[in-house]
């Protein structure tokens, strides 16, 4: 087995990038009252019972330190017309919510216009995940508008769903 040490940085982001993801925008209130956004790629289910999330920020991020101390957070999931927004949380300093048609949720997490599901959640656990930390949210409240497309990233680029849908060889092999 290779140490980590020995891995090719450059090449593991790549290998990682031939799984595709949804995008997602996590929002939260600062202790200072100041809103705060992140575009995310490493949200995931946990658990249904209890309702647990789960995303994963770097260390490095400028707001790490107030999303750690946040009373709670809500997660947006981004719809294919909802680039712009990916892009514009994904930038490290700046005013992102110049524009952005929100409301205020659980705990004054914001709640992005428009996109596919909210899930507004109370922190729930925090883990050590060497360069990242990883948040674990307990969702008290979701809503989910599923008739558009969704956002997705894969080997690096935004990507649609549209017209790349490949049909499975019919019949499929019935497994007993």
């Amino acid at each position: 087995m290779t140490a980590t040490s020995d891995l090719d940085a450059r090449a593991f982001r790549r290998a990682l990038g031939q799984f595709a993801t949804g995008v997602a925008v996590i929002t939260a209130q600062a202790a200072d009252g100041s809103a705060i956004g992140l575009t995310m790629s490493s949200f995931n289910s946990v658990s249904v019972d209890p309702p647990l999330i789960l995303f994963s920020i770097d260390r490095k991020a400028f707001s790490l330190a107030a999303m750690t101390e946040a009373k709670g957070y809500a997660v947006n999931i981004l719809g294919h017309d909802q680039e712009h927004l990916s892009n514009q949380f994904a930038r490290a300093l700046g005013d992102k919510w110049t524009a952005v048609e929100h409301t205020i949720g659980h705990m004054q997490a914001p709640l992005i216009a428009g996109a596919l599901a909210h899930f507004e959640c109370a922190p729930y656990a925090q883990y050590d995940g060497g360069d990242h930390v990883i948040f674990v949210g307990r969702v008290v409240r979701f809503s989910a508008h599923p008739p558009k497309e969704p956002l997705i990233f894969f080997r690096g680029a935004y990507r649609s769903l549209a017209g790349t849908e490949s049909s499975p060889e019919w019949p499929l092999p019935m497994h007993y």
